[in-house]
């Protein structure tokens, strides 16, 4: 039987349930078109143009909803025409970041908040700070916020935000007062029950605690509006690793499905920053050997592993000295790749974990060649979508970043709980909540993504468990 919402105005005799909420049976529906998936994109092109990065995540998820949509089953959602709606953002708000230089020079950078979808809860999302931002990025990264939000079962909406500011060869002074400059005009916008920004590219602790600082000076509240703030005011432990550790026990999951495991594995990781390292560092303590590392420099290729003394050496490089990947090379030997991504290199598994568009097509034909068996993404969208088609097609163990890389949310949302009830957990216990979170995705995309002949597929099950978590409250509000 269709279901129907009554705040449609599409009313019955009797009850009936979906999902949470109480909706009524059918008595008359609206005659609703199946979608057809060039026409969806091409009137969502038309209405968001030159942002080819909300067009390609937009793209993705829907090459797995729409079949799903056009079941006679779920012609409530088409009615409702929720799609649409989930893909048009609350709110952009952009507004001028000024501020000035260590020598007095003033610039002008521009910053954002996407608040993308607040269905099941506040919105939630980091804050970028790169040469890269733009309005289509952050849309890009909301609508997949919102999605990967729902995965976690935490009670979060999806919200991205930053600024097209590089935060990369500038002091602390100027760092602090860009960031100062920036929360002057976010904080009317973010709350902790309206909006809970945290980091991204670019923003790290430093920049958290300045925009912390600068948001309870303003408000006179010291409230978690904020999260990845540091252990002496209100941080989590395992917030710093939580991402990567999260990507890698969606692997180690998606594995134990084929009575694999990550011991004794030859692993490929981009990237070398906060989500590299935790993803390197899990990688070692369950018995893989990570043999790559990059940055916007190239990569670094270790045959004989990254082990804990190399990697606190790329921690103290990257963290503290900002200095570049190359440098690995000089003291530990291996081989560096100048403008080259590591993904020609033989291996088991691989983490992309440095930014979007990171694996295209080729590079995804060359790791399928290679014998690849499961691919997690560390990064948001790292994978083109030509690639993402790759590693269906081969039936690698693929996870996509929604549901991957869900761990530095989780635990962002597990931080808000530590503040709302004032107190702080153990690193077991918060290690023991992501860990549980992670298994629980993956179940979700296991119940939503498996095929007739027992094949997962992890985009379509992460899209569709998430899609009708939020579904069901969209649709339990009305028309709004």
């Amino acid at each position: 039987m269709a279901r129907v919402c009554p705040a449609l105005g599409l009313f019955a005799e009797g009850p009936f349930v979906l999902d949470s909420g109480p909706y009524v049976q059918e008595r008359d529906m609206p005659d609703t078109k199946p979608y057809e998936l060039d026409a969806f994109m091409a009137g969502l092109e038309k209405r968001n143009p030159g942002q080819p990065e909300f067009h390609q995540a937009v793209r993705e998820v829907a090459e797995s909803l729409v079949p799903y949509l056009n079941q006679d089953e779920n012609r409530v959602y088409r009615s409702a025409r929720i799609l649409e709606r989930m893909c048009e953002p609350d709110r952009v708000i952009s507004f001028r970041v000024c501020w000035q230089d260590d020598d007095h020079k003033v610039h002008i950078n521009r910053g954002y908040r996407v608040q993308f979808n607040n269905s099941i809860g506040p919105y939630k999302g980091g804050l970028r700070f790169h040469p890269s931002v733009t309005q289509s990025v952050l849309k890009f990264l909301g609508f997949e916020q919102t999605f990967k939000n729902a995965l976690t079962t935490l009670p979060m909406g999806g919200g991205k935000g930053g600024a097209n500011f590089d935060p990369k060869g500038r002091s602390d002074a100027e760092v602090m007062r860009f960031c100062q400059a920036f929360m002057a005009e976010l904080y009317r916008h973010i709350g902790y029950n309206t909006d809970i920004p945290a980091g991204d590219i670019g923003v790290g602790a430093r920049e958290v605690s300045y925009m912390f600082g600068m948001y309870k000076k303003l408000t006179g509240e010291f409230t978690g509006t904020l999260t990845g703030k540091g252990l002496s005011f209100g941080g989590s432990l395992i917030r710093t690793e939580a991402t990567g550790y999260g990507s890698t026990y969606f692997m180690q999951d998606m594995l134990e499905t084929k009575g694999e495991a990550i011991e004794g594995k030859t692993i490929l990781v981009s990237g070398s920053g906060n989500v590299a390292q935790y993803t390197v560092e899990k990688c070692n303590h369950l018995g893989g050997k990570v043999v790559t590392l990059s940055d916007s420099g190239g990569f670094i290729h270790d045959p004989d592993g990254i082990d804990e003394e190399k990697l606190a050496f790329i921690k103290e490089l990257k963290n503290v000295r900002r200095g570049r990947i190359a440098e690995y090379t000089e003291k530990f030997g291996g081989t560096f790749h100048a403008k080259e991504r590591p993904w020609a290199v033989p291996c088991d598994l691989a983490f992309p974990s440095a930014t979007q568009n990171e694996i295209s097509a080729d590079d995804a034909l060359t790791l399928v060649k290679n014998g690849v068996l499961g691919v997690s993404e560390g990064a948001n969208m790292p994978t083109e979508i030509e690639g993402v088609h790759v590693f269906q097609a081969a039936r690698v163990l693929y996870a996509p970043s929604k549901a991957a890389n869900a761990g530095g949310v989780a635990v962002s949302g597990l931080e808000q709980s530590q503040n709302a009830m004032r107190i702080s957990w153990s690193e077991d216990e918060v290690d023991r909540r992501l860990r549980d979170i992670m298994r629980d995705i993956h179940a979700q995309c296991v119940r939503h993504g498996q095929e007739p002949d027992g094949h997962v597929c992890y985009v379509t099950g992460a899209n569709r468990a998430a899609f009708n978590k939020v579904a069901a409250a969209m649709l339990a509000y009305g028309v709004l």
